[in-house]
């Protein structure tokens, strides 16, 4: 009987040393692979960002209009009806004081 012990015995501490191995392996091997994938996902990610066309440049502001061509567009509308009196004044008090 202690003979079947002690092969039992040995038999559990090879086994056991065995999984501690075998876990301290797994565990460098993800460390090792976690470390590469998020070198890889970085290098991707950094692609991306690399084929984005820039940002378009903001279109050129409109130019001024110019207060007399308002102005004539205005008598227009009124002439034609399109505006009242009180518009026509309205609008043109607008021009006149964007303009000073």
């Amino acid at each position: 009987m202690p003979g079947l012990l002690r092969g039992v015995a040995r038999t559990a501490v090879v086994a056991g040393t065995a999984t501690a191995v075998s876990g301290r392996v797994q565990r460098r091997q993800a460390e090792k692979f976690a470390g590469r994938d998020a070198q890889i996902a970085a290098d991707r990610e950094q692609a991306y960002y690399d084929q984005q066309p820039a940002a378009a440049p903001p279109p050129p502001a409109a130019p001024a209009a110019d207060p007399i061509q308002q102005l004539k567009d205005l008598a227009d509308l009124k002439a034609q009806g399109v505006l009242t009196e009180e518009e026509f004044a309205a609008q043109k008090a607008k021009i006149l004081a964007s303009t000073g």
